[in-house]
């Protein structure tokens, strides 16, 4: 649609009516969909199964926070997965900006793991 015809206003007995809004909404789900496509390069788990995702804000203007966690402190990936995180996320329809944060506390551990995560790695 153009930006005249999403300007344009319909006509009411009243008189002329305020053009319809309709931001689209950013889906919880959608972002949630787009952290499952990103792997740590040494694990055959998305980051989110893998329960490195501990926190997703959306704000009403499409502006996303990922709190997120990694394995060890000394992670070889520890430079490129917030990157290929944030890369993930604007791919999301609606999506304004990302912004990624790597938090420390609490640490990670395997009972943060999806059963989905655990059958992949045999690790009951």
């Amino acid at each position: 649609m153009s930006e005249q015809a999403a300007r344009h206003t319909a006509w009411t007995p009243a008189g002329e009516a305020a053009p319809a809004v309709t931001e689209a909404k950013v889906a919880e789900d959608a972002v949630i969909e787009a952290l499952k496509t990103v792997f740590d390069p040494e694990i055959p788990v998305d980051i989110y199964e893998l329960g490195l995702v501990y926190a997703l804000e959306i704000g009403e203007d499409g502006a996303v926070k990922v709190e997120m966690t990694l394995t060890t402190p000394s992670c070889p990936s520890a430079q490129e997965l917030p990157g290929m995180v944030e890369e993930a996320v604007r791919q999301v329809p609606g999506v304004t900006s990302c912004q990624v944060e790597v938090v420390w506390d609490p640490p990670w551990d395997q009972s943060r793991m999806s059963e989905e995560a655990r059958l992949a790695l045999n690790m009951f």
